[in-house]
């Protein structure tokens, strides 16, 4: 025996748990029997020998198995289809031989090894259909808060059910104390979520039925059971049914196996820790044939049972083997209890744990990060709300699949040049000083060629060919796979190019690339050198070799000299348009993290004007802008280090000076953007905070005339940077 996660630390709490997951099953497991069309207490014998298999053997330490709502709903619809009545002696012997089907199915799968299926399914569809499952269950529980009996079916079903109910059958007292008990049950989950209020509440409620309270304002109870471990046999089979068994037992399976698997990853996703998939499809095999020999109905995952094992705190299967023992105990000595338990108080607890598995957090993520996989998550949420738990699935599925077709169609793509002073070829559109190469189009594209995305990528080729374009070379590493249409299509375009008089490349793409031109029958691109291992042998191929020459037009300059506030390298690397808040936010971390011990003081002004932080190595432009940011700080500098204002100013001063000299000699333009952008910063702030200007100015003023007199080397990239005005 393997009880995943168990340790002696949790083995108490584990304990206690199962204990709490056994008395909720009691009201779960006898409604759900019902819905069934068997007599309730066959819902308690489905809790004992199935959990017990499940904790035994399953790869999931938190996971609850036991009799559950899908596969007794669609059990109950057979028997009503077939004529069957519900809880009648027929009902008796058809349900088991459902139940035992499901298990060879179950145990079919498992052979099959489909489990893995599952791994196609994403989040978004995951979390969709385990929230749709949980709102079903709910609406199928609101009218026995209300004094009725527990609905069935889908959206529209359970709508007017709740309806029916509310017109014909609605007990204001019941309503009030369901509604109470949910109150106290959701308001302790906030406040002390790991003290187990539903035992709690579940004690009152017994009470309340034990001194006649709830008879005296006509609120339901459950019904007595009488003592004693369920006998075993075998089911009976009837051939002229088999057919028929065999049809909805299959879809059972498939209900089980989907919504067991999709909600015990969820749980496992969430909690760190992996699952076997395929030997959970033989647990569920197992504990289904064991249910069927105790006379039950199918049994699969319960999310219900398991979200509330996870708020109390269990960590392993010993919850299971706990629940699965206090329910032996329960039946054998304890059921005279069951008979004052209060429905719409059992109801509540109910509703309680399945609000906790209803994915809020997900739906707020997906609403601010990630409009497209909302949608998806809504539309196998009300799949399986309105047309049922199989559809809800199916829908979400496409839907994933229609938006992957949709992201591969449209992949992230850019065109490259070369940023003076550093090495490799970057986006355009990303790095502001990324300047084109002159007669050259580099374009990256970001994904698989296929049909879908191939007149993409050929649009995009063609508008960026200019009159003066000599050559144009495609950076394409991350393309792993073409198509035959797509290879139909870039020899076409090959050859308009090659008539135009341009050179045609792909280049830094993995060898297997190759290999598929040849299978598509473009293989010529290889063996004519059209294909290259990377973006510089390409160019040397077309007869361009370094020092690069770049593009002089309009576009270079204004990449240079303006384009807005984005004028840093690393920082706009890696946070694009938000770069110039992201600068300042790191200038306050560094500042933040300053040690107000003033011994090393002067170290630690060192360490900040070298931008020694978590970005360690970031470019000299960089580094000059952040020196910028610094210096409408320097009152706080000077107060947490305690060094003079004027000389941080000074010591700010000297470090931009020495960047300076250095950017000029390798970069001259790189020095105009510098030159550039501290202008165009202090403008604003003269605008925005001229207090602060004039005090910045006044301490660049003095720290310059300072350094002019120390070291007069620096005296010409003082009136570089800031002018011979600023002499005096």
């Amino acid at each position: 025996m393997i009880i995943k996660g168990l340790n002696r630390r949790s083995l108490p709490v584990d304990i206690i748990t199962g204990i709490i997951i056994a008395l909720v099953s009691i009201p779960i497991s006898m409604g759900y029997a019902q819905v069934a069309g068997l007599p309730p207490v066959y819902g308690l014998y489905g809790s004992i020998f199935p959990i017990l298999i499940f904790g035994l053997f399953s790869s999931s330490p938190q996971f609850i198995f036991g009799v559950d709502a899908a596969p007794a709903a669609l059990v109950g619809a057979f028997l009503v289809s077939s004529g069957i009545e519900s809880g009648s002696e027929r009902a008796v012997e058809v349900v088991p031989a459902v139940t035992f089907f499901v298990g060879m199915w179950l145990l079919l799968f498992f052979v099959l090894k489909a489990g893995k299926l599952v791994a196609y399914i994403s989040t978004p569809v995951m979390g969709g259909f385990i929230s749709g499952i949980s709102t079903t269950i709910i609406l199928m529980q609101i009218p026995k808060i209300l004094g009725g009996s527990s609905g069935s079916g889908e959206l529209i079903e359970l709508a007017e059910h709740i309806v029916h109910t509310c017109r014909s059958q609605l007990n204001p007292m019941s309503l009030l104390l369901g509604a109470v008990s949910l109150a106290v049950l959701l308001v302790s989950k906030k406040l002390v979520p790991k003290l187990p209020m539903s035992v709690f509440v579940m004690a009152g409620g017994a009470l309340l039925g034990y001194f006649g309270f709830a008879d005296r304002y006509g609120v339901a109870k459950l019904a007595a059971i009488e003592r004693g471990l369920p006998s075993w046999r075998f089911p009976h089979f009837e051939a002229d049914m088999l057919t028929d068994i065999l049809t909805v037992s299959f879809t059972v399976a498939i209900v089980i196996m989907a919504e067991t698997l999709l909600a015990s990853n969820n749980l496992a996703n969430k909690n760190g820790y992996k699952l076997n998939e395929n030997n959970e499809v033989l647990v569920y095999g197992l504990g289904n044939i064991a249910a069927c020999l105790t006379g039950c109905c199918p049994v699969n995952g319960s999310v219900s049972r398991s979200s509330m094992g996870e708020q109390y705190g269990g960590k392993s299967q010993v919850m299971s083997v706990t629940a699965s023992l206090t329910m032996m105990l329960i039946l054998l000595f304890f059921t005279g209890f069951i008979q004052y338990l209060p429905v719409p108080v059992l109801t509540a607890i109910v509703i309680s744990a399945l609000l906790g598995a209803v994915e809020f957090e997900l739906i707020e993520r997906l609403y601010k990060h990630d409009r497209r996989e909302l949608f998806i998550f809504f539309g196998s949420f009300f799949g399986v709300l309105v047309f049922g738990t199989v559809y809800g699935v199916m829908i979400g599925v496409i839907l994933s699949f229609v938006s992957l077709i949709f992201k591969t169609a449209n992949p992230k793509r850019s065109f490259l040049g070369i940023i003076p002073g550093r090495e490799g070829f970057h986006s355009i559109d990303r790095n502001t000083y990324s300047v084109p190469l002159k007669e050259v189009v580099l374009y990256r594209f970001s994904g698989n060629l296929y049909f879908a995305n191939i007149n993409l990528f050929i649009a995009d080729i063609e508008n960026a060919v200019k009159p003066e374009t000599k050559c144009v070379i495609v950076d394409s590493g991350a393309i792993c796979n073409i198509d035959i249409t797509a290879a139909d299509r870039i020899a076409a375009l090959h050859k308009s190019l090659e008539r135009s008089g341009i050179s045609f490349y792909f280049a830094s793409h993995i060898g297997s690339l190759n290999d598929r031109f040849r299978e598509l029958g473009i293989g010529y691109l290889v063996e004519q050198g059209h294909c290259r291992r990377t973006i510089p042998a390409a160019l040397a191929a077309a007869g361009y070799r370094p020092p690069y020459e770049l593009a002089d037009n309009e576009f270079s300059k204004d990449a240079v000299l303006n384009a807005g506030n984005q004028r840093r390298l690393e920082f706009e690397w890696a946070f694009g348009s938000m770069a110039e808040e992201e600068l300042e936010r790191y200038t306050e971390q560094m500042l933040a993290e300053i040690d107000t011990d003033k011994e090393n003081a002067e170290e630690q002004l060192h360490r900040i004007i070298k931008a020694k932080g978590i970005w360690k190595g970031i470019s000299e432009l960089d580094q000059e802008e952040l020196l910028v940011h610094l210096q409408t700080h320097l009152s706080e500098l000077s107060m947490k280090l305690g060094i003079d204002e004027d000389k941080i100013e000074e010591a700010i001063e000297l470090r931009r000076i020495k960047l300076a000299m250095r950017l000029e000699q390798h970069d001259p333009k790189a020095f105009e953007t510098v030159r550039e952008y501290a202008r165009r910063f202090e403008k604003e702030l003269e605008a925005n905070k001229p207090e602060l200007y004039a005090e910045l100015i006044r301490h660049r003023n003095e720290a310059a005339a300072h350094i002019r007199e120390t070291d007069p080397g620096y005296a010409e990239y003082i009136d570089e940077l800031y002018g011979k005005a600023d002499k005096s």
